[in-house]
């Protein structure tokens, strides 16, 4: 019932903004064009905003999913037009807020103490408001300057009813659509309702955030700021407060000098840096998240914040990526086709060659060109046309991978447009490759195996002890086998009488032993289908003798 209600709701504010009128209705079905045509949101008045602000607005009310999937969107210029972008850039800290005594509340009962003990100072007006959680300024006692999150009241619900919905359609893609099964979108929801659960516990984000602040020590990259874990769990998190320039303000980063170039390209450096030498990287980048250090312009310093969505890889995913990559940037379309099919992407009969043709088709216009001409966007489209005529399949645990990436690429295109992302990231991967499958990679694998080699090394004698048995119980097996042949052997030779019924046992015994001539030391299991019979044939024809 909750998801009905849901739905309604859903249907209810495309109607009262008439986000009809941006749906592509006439590469819809005939059917249901005609059903878009009598839908009752017809009778609603049309909204006198812009259409941007319309859209901003609709997700606002349809809650947090749908705010996060504007924020995304805020940072593609090369997909939106610039009136909806900029309304969507609203959706990145300006969410309508909630009480900020609401927000003392929540604070009190999941610290157990009153906001009066354990802060010197509280600002109940909210610093920053965003789709899961809000930020209010405040003192702790010792003076320090923190921000203090809290989690909305009753978001779990709304979550839980939005996440279901999606359940819903992506079983009905996944049933119905031509596409369906080969893009996963039921995989793909659930990677995300895991995702967006785990940004609702703050004591997790926390943690991220500690994880990531040891990653980039004393780094000139980026600063992370402090976690005070006396006064975090599941629904409030103390933070260090930071102070920097938005990221997405290049006027002030202009007017103090910043030198944006450098910026970009720090920027591509520290996605690469946490995606392949720690595999644990921030997912949730779009410039509402970022600020800059601007007291040295000439070589500024990224500030994180919200550390709610983080991704990894598995080491197979980090050497696939890379060996792709720089695959892609040596202009080898013959090993990327190679590596999707290696890998099972696409299905093992797919003709190499067709494969080739097609990725160069796709990715060779883009080379050699700023960020500012490249469209990525477009690139992607080429390349769901690509995976549709070859079966390719979405690998779901990349999904939050490539979202990072949309996010990297839309905040390089705002700060320094000419910035060649291909130069940058290169040099990049070509050190990390050598560096895993170098002397100091193979040193390292040495290294974490050596505690577990140590551990096992009392046993070790007593498995050479029981190898040893064992391939002298093979000899003694195979020795006696031989034996056995040889005797059948000779007495077929000498016996010229016998009655054709011992010469068919002889042979059916003999085809026994032959047709098992592998022997393992759990040889019982491995007898074939081929002793059995021919040993069977053996004894009817002896007891026939008999």
């Amino acid at each position: 019932m909750s998801r009905i209600q849901r739905l309604i709701k859903i249907i209810w504010v495309i109607g009262k903004y008439r986000l009809d009128e941006f749906l592509p209705l006439t590469h819809l079905p005939l059917s249901l064009r005609i059903l878009f045509m009598l839908a009752p949101w017809h009778l609603f008045p049309k909204p006198q905003q812009p259409r941007g602000a319309r859209i901003r607005f609709a997700l606002e009310e349809l809650g947090p999913i749908f705010i996060k999937f504007g924020q995304i969107l805020s940072t593609r210029r090369d997909l939106l037009p610039d009136d909806i972008a900029i309304e969507l850039k609203y959706l990145q800290d300006n969410v309508a807020p909630f009480s900020g005594q609401t927000a003392k509340t929540i604070i009190e009962q999941a610290l157990k103490q009153s906001t009066d003990d354990i802060f010197l100072s509280f600002d109940i007006n909210p610093l920053a408001s965003a789709s899961i959680a809000q930020v209010h300024a405040a003192q702790l006692q010792d003076g320090k300057e923190v921000v203090v999150k809290v989690i909305r009241p009753g978001i779990t619900r709304v979550i839980q009813q939005d996440i279901a919905l999606m359940f819903l359609v992506a079983g009905l893609a996944e049933k119905y659509w031509e596409d369906g099964k080969r893009l996963h979108p039921v995989d793909i929801v659930s990677d995300y309702e895991k995702t967006i659960f785990d940004e609702l516990d703050l004591q997790r984000e926390a943690a991220n955030a500690s994880q990531l602040r040891r990653n980039f020590e004393n780094s000139s990259l980026i600063y992370m700021p402090e976690i005070f874990w006396d006064y975090t769990n599941t629904d409030v998190l103390v933070m260090e407060r930071v102070y920097g320039v938005p990221v997405a303000d290049i006027d002030t980063l202009n007017a103090h000098g910043t030198n944006l170039k450098k910026l970009a390209e720090k920027g591509v450096d520290i996605f690469f840096t946490q995606v392949f030498r720690d595999s644990f990287f921030h997912a949730d980048m779009h410039p509402g998240n970022i600020f800059v250090n601007v007291e040295n312009p000439q070589d500024p310093q990224y500030i994180a914040i919200d550390f709610g969505i983080v991704g990894s890889l598995t080491p197979d995913d980090q050497s696939y990526l890379a060996r792709n990559l720089l695959a892609f940037f040596n202009r080898d379309y013959r090993q990327v086709a190679e590596l999707h099919i290696s890998s099972g992407w696409v299905p093992e009969d797919t003709p190499v060659n067709e494969f080739e043709s097609a990725i160069r088709t796709v990715c060779e216009p883009i080379f050699e060109k700023p960020l500012k001409d490249i469209s990525f966007g477009q690139v992607l489209l080429r390349l769901f046309q690509t995976a549709r005529r070859f079966n390719m399949e979405v690998q779901p645990q990349l999904v939050l991978l490539q979202k990072t990436l949309l996010n990297i690429e839309g905040l390089g295109r705002q700060l320094y447009p000419d910035l060649d992302l291909w130069s940058t990231a290169q040099p990049f991967l070509e050190d990390w490759m050598k560096q895993r499958v170098g002397p100091p990679g193979l040193w390292k694998n040495v290294k974490q195996h050596i505690p577990s080699w140590l551990e096992q090394s009392p046993e070790i004698p007593q498995m050479v002890y029981d190898a040893i048995n064992q391939i002298k119980n093979l000899d003694n097996f195979s020795h006696n086998q031989e034996r056995s042949i040889k005797a059948l052997k000779e007495e077929m030779h000498s016996s010229q009488g016998v009655s054709k019924d011992y010469w068919i046992a002889t042979l059916a015994f003999g085809g026994a032993i032959l047709s098992h001539n592998t022997v393992t030391v759990d040889w019982l299991q491995e007898i074939s289908v081929q002793s059995v019979i021919l040993a069977g044939i053996g004894f009817y024809f002896l007891i026939k003798r008999k």
